[in-house]
């Protein structure tokens, strides 16, 4: 409805996930490029975790979307899940026929056709998302599935994505042996202020907007104040500020408009009636939570400490691209290689 009043060609605000909008932030950097690692290793648990609507399922669907043609990929949403449940729709989801058939039966059948796809230079790969509905059983499950190996190569590689409450399931003495096979892990964090405009501004230029910002500074601050900075959220004020700004024919969208739809959407969105704190409030009004370390010492100086966090994460960030890249790269030599091999061993015979 307002698209061609504000020059879009497409909604940029849509809630369904959509990889061709996905806007990587500084922690969705950092998760692509541990699940791009671990595509590259061909082995482990990656495990993706975040609160509801920061994007973890949009960052699934961007890596489906890149993946390349040797590898044979399902993705399944995870409601609660027996063992043999998640067997059968795991194998269902790599079009296996489970009608009928025992567990020992759909798990033979399923070794049959990694072992296929093994032969054919391919490997299988499984998106778990919601994993934090699965019980520990069934988790347990998924790491017996990672046991299908050929040569000391496992057959089948499974990603984890999950709300919050995956990481104190993870963490149960019982899942030790599941813990000793992740090779990386990340939570998504909310978008900053400067994230939110850029995440913003990425969306509608994405769907064809050009030309001046169509939003003021203060309208950020109050887009951002509401939203926390999650994507999901954000999403549906944007719509509705959009819709608002297209029957109010307003060509700049200032703070009174995001205030003003703000009001209409907060019951919509059962919104509790708290105190939201920006980023330009005063700092000696807010009284911060002390914080502590593990063994109870409260740390005195917590943004110092924070900042040296945030620095350190930026350098492993930066090895961890490095690595990845220098994989991706002696992977294509060795099956550059492989196929002059083969091509030369063709015509002597």
């Amino acid at each position: 409805m307002y698209e061609s009043y504000y020059g879009l060609n497409s909604k940029p605000f849509q809630l369904t996930p959509d990889p061709a909008f996905f806007y990587a932030s500084r922690w969705h950097k950092r998760a692509m490029s541990y699940l791009q690692y671990g595509l590259s290793q061909a082995e482990g648990f990656i495990v993706i975790t975040g609160g509801i609507g920061t994007g973890k399922t949009t960052i699934a669907n961007s890596l489906l979307r890149d993946i390349e043609n040797d590898i044979q990929a399902a993705q399944i949403v995870t409601p609660k899940l027996t063992p043999d449940e998640l067997v059968k729709m795991v194998a269902s989801k790599f079009n296996l026929d489970v009608e009928g058939k025992s567990k020992a039966d759909i798990l033979k059948r399923l070794e049959v056709y990694l072992y296929e796809l093994h032969q054919q230079g391919k490997r299988a790969l499984l998106l778990v998302d919601e994993a934090q509905n699965l019980p520990l059983e069934t988790i347990e499950e998924l790491r017996m599935l990672s046991n299908f190996q050929e040569n000391g190569k496992p057959l089948l590689q499974s990603f984890l994505l999950g709300q919050e409450e995956l990481q104190p399931i993870l963490r149960a003495p019982n899942m030790e042996q599941f813990r000793q096979r992740i090779v990386a892990s990340c939570h998504l964090a909310s978008l900053s202020i400067e994230e939110v405009k850029s995440y913003i501004e990425y969306r509608l230029h994405h769907a064809g907007r050009e030309g001046k910002s169509l939003f003021s500074e203060g309208a950020y601050e109050q887009i951002f104040t509401f939203t926390r900075g999650i994507p999901r959220k954000i999403n549906t004020l944007m719509d509705r500020v959009l819709l608002f700004g297209f029957l109010e024919e307003l060509e700049l969208l200032d703070e009174r408009a995001v205030a003003t739809v703000i009001e209409e959407v907060k019951s919509e969105m059962f919104e509790p009636n708290s105190v939201q704190v920006s980023e330009k409030d005063p700092v000696e009004n807010v009284t911060p939570n002390p914080e502590y370390t593990a063994n109870g010492t409260e740390i005195k100086d917590v943004k110092y400490y924070k900042t040296m966090l945030g620095e350190l994460v930026e350098a492993l960030d930066d090895a961890i691209n490095h690595k990845v890249r220098l994989t991706q790269y002696i992977d294509k030599l060795l099956k550059k290689k492989y196929k002059t091999y083969v091509r030369l061993k063709d015509d002597k015979e």
